[in-house]
C-alpha cells in the first residue's frame, strides 16, 4: 500500500483557506502544488479544470478529490486543504464541499494514480478522520492527523 505521507509535505497542507467558490479553490491548490513540488501552477490548474470537465471529484460528506497528471514529477503528490468556509462544488450528495485533497500525478502514470485515488477515498469515508482533520487547530494539526492516521491503520 502507497503511503499518504509518501506523497504529502506538511507545507502543502492548509487550514482555514479562504475561497470565493470552486474555480477560486482550484487555482489556490495549483499555487500550494506548485510551491512545494515545484510543479507548473497553470499546468496543474489545467488539467484539474479539464478532470472537472468530465465530471466533478466532489466525493460526498464536504470532500472532494481534485485531481489530475502532469509532466514534471515522479509520483503521485498531494495538497490537502481545509476550507475556512464550505464552497459548492457539484458533489454526488449535493453538499457543499471544505475538505479537499487535490492529487496531481506523474502524465504517464495509471497505476499509482489509480492507487493514491483508492487511498483517499477510503480515508474521506471515515466520519472519524473528516471530524479530526474538521476539529484539527492548525496546518501543523491537520498534517499530524493525516500521518497518524497512518500508523494507526498499520498497527
Amino acid at each position: 500500500m502507497i503511503r499518504l505521507s509518501t506523497r504529502l509535505v506538511e507545507g502543502a497542507v492548509a487550514a482555514n483557506m479562504v475561497c470565493s467558490g470552486k474555480s477560486d479553490l482550484l487555482a489556490r491548490l495549483s499555487v500550494i502544488a506548485a510551491e512545494n513540488y515545484f510543479l507548473d501552477s497553470h499546468a496543474v490548474l489545467e488539467g484539474m479544470v479539464e478532470r472537472e470537465r468530465l465530471g466533478p471529484t466532489g466525493f460526498g460528506g464536504g470532500t472532494a478529490i481534485p485531481h489530475c497528471k502532469v509532466s514534471g514529477i515522479d509520483m503521485p503528490v498531494a495538497v490537502f486543504a481545509r476550507l475556512s468556509k464550505p464552497v459548492p462544488y457539484d458533489a454526488v450528495d449535493d453538499e457543499p464541499v471544505d475538505l479537499v485533497c487535490a492529487l496531481i500525478s506523474p502524465a504517464q502514470d495509471g497505476a499509482s494514480h489509480l492507487r493514491a485515488l483508492a487511498e483517499v477515498s477510503r480515508l474521506f469515508r471515515d466520519e472519524k478522520f473528516r471530524a479530526q482533520l474538521r476539529g484539527a487547530a492548525d496546518s501543523a494539526a491537520m498534517f499530524a492527523v493525516l500521518t497518524l492516521s497512518e500508523e494507526r491503520d498499520a498497527a
